[in-house]
């Protein structure tokens, strides 16, 4: 089996086990706060609705109210400055789902506006990762040509630690400057970056949420933005070195069985070539003792009627030669002078 082929299925295998892994360890440490939260929220409810007298009709009007003014708390969602953060979180495939689309046109300019929008991201990211990776690779070697070591050239791995420790830092301090204006704790203002940037985008905290901030805070929502793009391009300088590894060796193994193919290929040629240069010597060699010696060629009056012989010699030697013919004749003749 092909080393690509045993790759392949050893990356398969090893992301099934990690997803067993993953919702084994998610059931875990989730399950047991989601019952107790969800029979918590029932409690209140019943509570709620037996106070006020309120109808399920009544309460499923008032879910709705709160779940539709939820996005408005921001402001107006669908201005220039909303419309912007909404296009941005497309393009790099975040999708938070803190505000879509209602209207036919509107959906319907969303999903050509995603298709042609998410390529050109992802070619605009990969680039600046490139660059990124470029500028980090020049700096790596002058930094090591000033510290006088032996090697100068950037690696890999210098570069995958350059890259990783940049994006460390884009991570920890966005999460000061969002744990400061959104007033959550640095934890979740940590999570929160580390989902935007890696493009998951659970939506469970979304910036920009709260107090009018779109239309108050300008510099916050330019910052925000700037946070978003800059990161995004960051963590694709990585995910570029990752990819770029995985390709090298991809393209070594489909080199490395090609040698092997190319030298099995020559060993079976050159083995064909000297079996059938060996069984040419051998029917000459016996032809030319049947020749000169007469007890031979008088001993072997069968000779001229063994079609394999003749049809073997024919295949081996020149198609024009007919060793049988001769032989034959020659033994009429010596039969004759006797």
């Amino acid at each position: 089996m092909k080393r690509q082929n045993i790759r392949t299925l050893s990356l398969v295998v090893c992301t099934f086990t990690y997803l067993l892994i993953g919702a084994a360890v998610f059931d875990a440490l989730e399950s047991e706060t989601e019952a107790r939260r969800w029979e918590f929220l029932k409690n209140v409810k019943a509570n709620f609705v037996a106070k006020y007298n309120i109808t399920p009709e009544d309460y499923h009007m008032i879910e709705i109210v709160i779940t539709e003014n939820k996005p408005h708390k921001a402001g107006p969602q669908w201005k220039f400055a909303g419309a912007f953060y909404f296009a941005t979180v497309v393009l790099a495939m975040i999708g938070y789902g803190h505000s879509t689309p209602v209207t036919i046109g509107g959906k319907a300019f969303c999903m050509a506006y995603a298709m042609v929008g998410i390529p050109l991201g992802l070619v605009m990211f990969q680039s600046i990762g490139e660059r990124l990776n470029k500028f980090a690779s020049v700096v790596i070697r002058r930094a090591k040509r000033y510290l006088r070591c032996q090697q100068t050239e950037a690696t890999e791995m210098n570069l995958m630690l350059a890259t990783g420790m940049l994006s460390t830092i884009i991570i920890t301090t966005g999460a000061a400057v969002f744990s400061k204006y959104e007033g959550w704790s640095y934890f979740d203002s940590f999570y929160y970056c580390f989902v935007t940037l890696t493009t998951i985008g659970f939506g469970d905290y979304v910036a920009l949420q709260n107090d009018q901030a779109l239309i108050n805070k300008p510099g916050y929502v330019a910052l925000s933005l700037v946070f978003i793009l800059f990161g995004l391009a960051v963590v694709a300088a990585s995910i570029n070195l990752l990819v770029l590894r995985f390709m090298t060796m991809q393209a070594e193994d489909i080199r490395r069985d090609e040698a092997e193919m190319q030298m099995s290929t020559d060993g079976l040629n050159y083995e064909c070539s000297s079996t059938g240069k060996l069984l040419s010597s051998n029917n000459i060699n016996h032809f030319s003792e049947i020749d000169d010696d007469e007890t031979s060629v008088c001993s072997c009056t069968c000779l001229g009627g063994n079609s394999f012989t003749t049809h073997e010699n024919e295949f081996l030697l020149d198609q024009g030669y007919h060793p049988a013919d001769i032989i034959t004749s020659s033994i009429s003749l010596k039969r004759m002078s006797i």
